[in-house]
């Protein structure tokens, strides 16, 4: 009789609004949850703690062996907030990302980290809500960047920002994030994964941090700064393994550069004996749909042949209508 072969390809599930509820945790981690992902960008540190709680105790009652991430924010840069929560802007639209921190209107809106007005010269390009939209830098200011929107869309409250082609100056780990890893420490996290690392140095600061505050965690570089690809092989000797963070890294090298980046990175991992995470838009359309796509179920093999130890799902799992079947799928 044909017995299905153990998957070998473990699964990361971020919770979020759609797993809060035990019932649904519990299914999914029956389902085949092998890793919860606590995502630090969003929520407190006591709600935090309390679903890290909520993960054991489910698993120790079922029986199963679940991991906890922690994912750090990291230097994450987002606009401000609009006054009526968002807006629409066409090509060719004039707009001005500033300092300000009044609400945005449909000329303007203020920006998280006013280090990006130094960042940023005329004829760059800024890329917003991973890509969606797109603008070119006309003029700065000491404390504004005037743009013209190239290809518009609708922007929302707090979309992230970034500059085509990374170059940035904001630290890997941000004042948030060390507190974060103390928080982490407490719940005893299995996996922290640090955003946005340039190099080697970045890895270590974290390491040291967590290992002074009495943590045991294995610690992940998510690969999502054009800068890390150049130093891909330091980031990795300095890490127990890397997250293949396609979102945030196809806005800085363009989608059509991340197949490839992708299979080079797990392989190199692999050659280093590091952990692999391959994530981002994995199963997407089943934020609103019960069944993938043909093409996300090739993107989920593809990964599993590179030899990826993992994949995770985001928004899916978070905030999706059908978690369970994603995990399922």
């Amino acid at each position: 009789m044909f017995q299905p072969t153990p998957r070998a390809t473990k699964i990361v599930a971020t919770l979020g609004p759609a797993s809060s509820d035990p019932d649904v945790l519990e299914r999914m981690l029956r389902a085949g949850v092998n890793v919860a992902r606590v995502n630090f960008s969003h929520g407190t540190a006591a709600e935090h703690s309390a679903t890290a709680q909520r993960v054991r105790e489910i698993a120790d009652r079922i029986g199963q062996s679940v991991g906890v991430l922690a994912d750090l924010q990291g230097p994450k840069i987002r606009i401000g907030t609009f006054a009526d929560g968002r807006i629409t802007l066409a090509p060719g639209d004039f707009f001005t990302f500033d300092v300000d921190g009044a609400p945005g209107d449909q000329s303007r809106v203020g920006l998280d980290y006013p280090e990006l007005v130094n960042d940023v010269k005329p004829g760059d390009t800024l890329l917003l809500d991973d890509g969606r939209m797109m603008m070119r830098v006309e003029r700065t200011a000491p404390r504004a960047i005037e743009c013209t929107v190239i290809q518009g869309g609708v922007l929302s409250n707090r979309k992230g920002i970034n500059r085509q082609g990374g170059g940035l100056s904001a630290p890997a780990l941000t004042s948030k994030d060390m507190e974060d890893i103390k928080t982490a420490i407490g719940f005893e996290a299995d996996f922290i994964a640090v955003s946005f690392p340039k190099n080697a140095a970045d890895m270590y600061m974290a390491r040291e941090l967590m290992r002074a505050g009495g943590g045991r965690a294995l610690m992940i570089a998510k690969i999502e700064r054009y800068e890390a690809i150049g130093n891909l092989e330091e980031i990795l000797k300095a890490s127990d393994g890397i997250m293949v963070a396609r979102g945030d890294l196809a806005v800085e090298v363009g989608d059509a550069a991340v197949p490839a980046l992708q299979k080079r990175m797990i392989r190199m991992a692999k050659e280093l004996n590091k952990v692999t995470i391959t994530a981002t838009q994995m199963m997407e359309s089943m934020i609103e749909s019960p069944v993938p796509t043909r093409a996300e179920v090739s993107d989920v093999a593809n990964a599993v042949l590179d030899g990826t130890d993992a994949v995770m799902l985001s928004a899916e799992t978070a905030a999706g209508k059908y978690p369970v079947e994603t995990i399922e799928a």
